[in-house]
């Protein structure tokens, strides 16, 4: 896509396939809060700011050729979403969510922030991730603390994890620090994504529709399709009903295959935002 670097800065000229709210809004991503019309991202110890003017978008951040990466500036959504018009059924969600691009995330932070999510909504997840920061985070020169690295986390038990707010996902927490390390979450990424998906199901607190995210943000499969409410909801308008997350995501993706993870996205932003009464629900 079209964007310019600065000093400190980056600039996106083409605002057809970047749009700040449809990126944060969209179930993906909790370390980011929006002050008046800015938004601000603060990812593992990263911070930039993201302000939208009539012709252009810029972000605001030292750490230039992060937050290209984690944007993922650099891939054509036009083409993604070409490909993606020619399905009926994503013809009005890519209109509405035309500015999404999936991000590029750390491991480790999104396996504890979508363990956390489970049965959880967005307010809350947020809350207790601000939490963990606060109390284990470095600062990093700006008002927003680093999310707490593992080994920090590994030293922590059950009582410390519920006083943060995670309530019975505390147990899971402890236990899924105890058996992995950064080196596991990397080794796992030369999985086939089956063998990957089954890995991280094995991890304490991690089901089908937490791994199917993880493997989505974290490790940029885009063979899977995470189904929630949401997904379940338009599936079952839409196709013959079903009652089986497990097969309707299995449907989904025999459908739409390695655009799956894009076709997901459209899709569950549109749905949550016309039919959830509780927008902020994950």
């Amino acid at each position: 896509m079209n964007y310019t670097i600065g000093k400190n800065f980056i600039k996106i000229n083409d605002k057809s396939q970047f749009n700040i709210e449809h990126i944060l809004e969209c179930g993906q991503v909790f370390c980011f809060d929006k002050i008046d019309e800015k938004y601000i991202v603060f990812p593992g110890n990263k911070y930039a700011e993201i302000i939208e003017n009539e012709s252009d978008i810029i972000i605001y951040t030292k750490d230039i050729d992060y937050f290209i990466n984690w944007f993922d500036l650099n891939k054509d959504y036009n083409e993604i979403k070409d490909k993606l018009k020619e399905y009926k059924i994503l013809s009005s969600p890519i209109k509405f969510g035309y500015g999404i691009r999936i991000l590029k995330q750390d491991k480790f932070e999104t396996l504890i922030s979508f363990i956390i999510s489970a049965n959880n909504n967005i307010k809350r997840i947020k809350k207790i991730l601000n939490n963990l920061r606060i109390e284990l985070g470095e600062n990093g020169g700006n008002d927003i603390k680093s999310f707490p690295n593992i080994e920090k986390l590994k030293n922590c038990d059950v009582n410390f994890f519920k006083k943060a707010g995670a309530g019975y996902r505390a147990e899971y927490l402890v236990k899924v620090l105890k058996s992995i390390s950064l080196d596991i979450l990397e080794e796992f990424d030369k999985l086939p994504t089956k063998e990957l998906r089954n890995k991280l199901i094995s991890l304490s607190g991690v089901g089908p529709k937490v791994a199917d995210c993880i493997l989505l943000f974290a490790y940029n499969r885009f063979d899977v399709f995470p189904v929630d409410t949401w997904i379940e909801h338009m599936y079952n308008s839409f196709y013959p009903p079903l009652n089986n997350r497990l097969r309707i995501s299995q449907n989904l993706v025999d459908e739409f295959g390695f655009l799956s993870g894009y076709a997901q996205q459209y899709l569950f932003y549109y749905q949550r935002s016309f039919l959830g009464k509780d927008k902020n629900k994950n």
